[in-house]
């Protein structure tokens, strides 16, 4: 048997670790070792929430696990915000990640942040928590997101918590790290109509250091498809 892998699977806004459940089983089945740490202050760390979290918060959540984990060789994949996240380790870790994985995600340039380039509906709602004084924002419905089932709808819409807002404001200090890993690859989620990933997607696949893959499903994709990503991320392993 060949030496198995390590994934390291970092959620989106509003979700958790508790997203990659299906994945994480289907992948530790065959062995492998994968770690779904969920951000600060959202999921069952929602006790955590603060207005002092910010990017760097959230970086440092995912660089710890791959520290303390002692993980070398990793498969980092972020999906949605999780790109954000997944940039930003990058840029700390880049000796430790083989592969690095954009799961219908924010792929951001150095200085960017989530209120500068977010969507039309997560800046209104930057916008309104702002003027509120809040330190954090709810986020859409599970039919929102596309996720097919009427059960996982109900599911998703039990599990996910407000995001902390001070990671839309928080500046990213990116170099390039990310394209300097040995093997990238973007998966775009065709049915989710986001016009950031579509190009994000298309940048990507005009690139011959990038693997590309579509999925017909909506946004959640480790919910609506999970046999099919774990079966990607293993092919990009």
């Amino acid at each position: 048997m060949t030496e198995p892998f390590n994934f390291v699977l970092v959620h989106g806004a509003w979700h958790g670790g508790w997203c990659y459940a299906r994945v994480r089983r289907r992948l530790a089945a065959q062995g492998h070792r994968v770690f779904t740490p969920t951000l600060t202050g959202l999921g069952e760390r929602s006790h955590l929430m603060s207005g002092d979290i910010n990017l760097d918060t959230h970086i440092t959540d995912v660089v710890n696990v791959i520290k303390w984990e002692n993980l070398h060789d990793i498969v980092l994949c972020g999906h949605s915000y999780g790109g954000w996240i997944i940039s930003g380790v990058a840029e700390q870790m880049l000796d430790n990640i083989s592969s690095i994985v954009f799961l219908d995600a924010y792929m951001p340039d150095d200085e960017g942040s989530g209120q500068k380039i977010g969507s039309a509906s997560s800046r209104e709602g930057i916008a309104k928590a702002l003027a509120s004084g809040a330190i954090s924002r709810p986020g859409p419905s599970a039919k929102d997101f596309m996720v097919a089932d009427a059960d996982d709808q109900a599911w998703v819409d039990s599990k996910t918590t407000q995001q902390p807002l001070g990671v839309s404001l928080q500046l990213i200090k990116l170099t390039g790290a990310r394209d300097r890993v040995p093997k990238k690859t973007y998966i775009l989620a065709e049915t989710y109509n986001s016009p950031n990933f579509h190009r994000y997607y298309e940048r990507c696949a005009a690139d011959r250091s990038w693997t590309t893959y579509t999925v017909p499903c909506g946004h959640d994709v480790m919910v609506d498809m999970p046999d099919r990503l774990a079966e990607i991320l293993l092919e990009v392993a």
